[in-house]
């Protein structure tokens, strides 16, 4: 782990104390530690943007690492990092304030990071847009979050998580299970950041 992380991490532990004494409403900025001014991100340390997130996901997620369907793999360091926050928050009922916090943050607009060939991505996009929309935008009804706003690099690590079971395989986890049939059509590398180049024409 690295000094950045064990730092974080360090400070998230001095929050949560603080929040079991009672703060005020900004007692989730511990959260923006690691992932970033205004909840944009830190790829440095592998932290996604937070801030733009559809809130029923955000409140999934923490739901999800509450109950170890998410973040339980060591190889998952990112993920494996957020189950005691989750839980933390799930165990003090704090899961629905947070969800506040994250949408009261100032979103901007990520960075293109990624490179790769968007006419064969917007082919393989055709199964993704049934339930992430023709322009990925997103839809509730169907749990399906936004992608044209998401930062490229973690929409890679989290489609190569599936791939790997990373994500997706915790029997609790339905919408991860969902995905994991989805991911499995691409074949390879090239095709994840192939499919990742044509969302970032969606921005």
């Amino acid at each position: 782990m690295s000094r950045r992380i064990v730092a974080a991490v360090a400070i998230a532990c001095a929050s949560f104390g603080a929040m079991a004494a009672g703060t005020p409403p900004d007692e989730f900025a511990y959260c923006l530690v690691c992932h970033g001014a205004n909840g944009n991100g830190n790829a440095a340390i592998n932290a996604p943007k937070i801030s733009g997130l559809e809130p029923w996901y955000i409140a999934r997620q923490l739901e999800a690492f509450a109950a170890g369907a998410r973040g339980t793999i060591p190889a998952d360091a990112p993920g494996h990092e957020m189950g005691p926050i989750g839980m933390r928050l799930k165990q003090e009922g704090r899961i629905d304030a947070a969800v506040k916090f994250v949408a009261s943050l100032k979103s901007q607009p990520p960075s293109t990071t990624i490179s790769g060939d968007a006419g064969k991505g917007k082919q393989l996009y055709a199964t993704c847009a049934s339930c992430h929309g023709a322009a990925g935008e997103g839809n509730a009804a169907m749990q399906a979050p936004a992608l044209a706003t998401r930062t490229d690099w973690y929409l890679v690590k989290q489609l190569n998580n599936y791939k790997q079971g990373l994500r997706g395989a915790d029997p609790q986890d339905t919408y991860g299970a969902q995905m994991r049939a989805i991911v499995a059509t691409l074949p390879d590398d090239k095709a994840v950041t192939d499919v990742v180049a044509f969302i970032n024409t969606l921005k």
